[in-house]
């Protein structure tokens, strides 16, 4: 049985392949991460969890045309599957049911989906 649910930095990777869209390439994704989060991340990690969301269904990709700038190698484009998708949705309306239940904010969360 393949692996559903979602760790935090698969979760953040997921999100910032849907947020660059065509430019989803290790690289591309590894910089956005770093500036998102103001935090550091190895091209390695990065790799081995696009692999692992790969493995788990919630991403595919393909292998774009040579670039000059890269010297004539090619990038793997990462997309989301509507697995991935699903897993999204579920991991946010989990995560907001959990808000919603918290004294402190409930009630006052506004989000528009």
């Amino acid at each position: 049985m393949k692996e559903t649910k979602l760790g935090d930095f698969e979760e953040t990777l997921l999100l910032l392949v849907g947020i660059l869209d065509k430019e989803a390439y290790a690289f591309r994704i590894a910089e956005e991460f770093e500036s998102q989060t103001q935090r550091a991340v190895s091209i390695g990690a990065v790799h081995s969890t696009l692999n692992r969301l790969g493995e788990k269904g919630f991403l595919s990709s393909e292998m774009s045309g040579a670039t000059a700038e890269r010297g004539g190698r090619r990038k793997r484009i990462y997309t989301i599957t509507a697995s991935g998708q699903r897993v999204l949705e579920e991991s946010r309306d989990f995560k907001m049911s959990l808000w919603n239940q918290f004294p402190a904010f409930a009630g006052n969360l506004k989000f528009n989906f």
